[in-house]
């Protein structure tokens, strides 16, 4: 089985690296397209906002092959919101391989942005098998709504989408590196089952 995880240099490579490697998986970072053609399953993190993931990307000329990948690729926190098509946060358009928008928690008193701590996430689907119910690490200002590919969902001030799936898109709004036993075993369903 060959991982891969797609150097968007803005993200945190390293953890996600040391958890497959717990996990027995070795796998290889790279921005190379004819690197991760190879690949078996495909992993893109994100930390800091769309517009600097979108730069990134097409500096890398890697958009064009993220939208037309038929790889099983699983987006994580702002890997997951830019598989959209628009995120509120700098008025950004993203890679639109899904149909949603990734908007701003609504305020709410005694809820504070980032919302960042271990919530419980509700599903059913194959990705989180034996997982329902289990509580995932988050860190984000900016959601997307419950839509019609929602798999797993997530409350915080509102209901919002933890997780969603689309062909072989995949998407986590939470950080399975940063989750212990659980975001190990979400990473195992995703290398496994789907």
């Amino acid at each position: 089985m060959k991982l891969a995880i797609i150097d968007t240099a803005c993200a945190n490579l390293a953890s996600l690296e040391f958890a497959f490697h717990r996990l027995g998986f070795t796998c290889m970072i790279s921005r190379d397209i004819k690197e991760l053609e190879k690949a078996d399953k495909l992993f893109l993190p994100g930390v800091g906002t769309a517009q600097s993931a979108m730069l990134h990307l097409h500096k890398f000329k890697l958009i064009e092959f993220l939208q037309n990948t038929k790889k099983p690729l699983l987006g994580i926190c702002l890997g997951m919101q830019i598989l959209g098509d628009f995120s509120e946060e700098l008025h950004q358009n993203t890679l639109g391989v899904m149909p949603f928008k990734t908007e701003k928690f609504k305020p709410k008193a005694n809820f504070t942005l980032p919302h960042m701590g271990w919530n419980d996430v509700k599903s059913n689907h194959t990705l989180f098998k034996g997982l329902n119910g289990a509580f995932f690490y988050f860190v984000h200002s900016y959601c997307v709504a419950v839509a019609t590919e929602t798999i797993a969902t997530c409350e915080y001030s509102q209901s919002f989408s933890a997780a969603l799936a689309k062909n072989n898109f995949y998407g986590v709004q939470f950080h399975p590196e940063r989750s212990g036993e659980a975001g190990e075993l979400l990473l195992l369903n995703f290398i496994k089952d789907i």
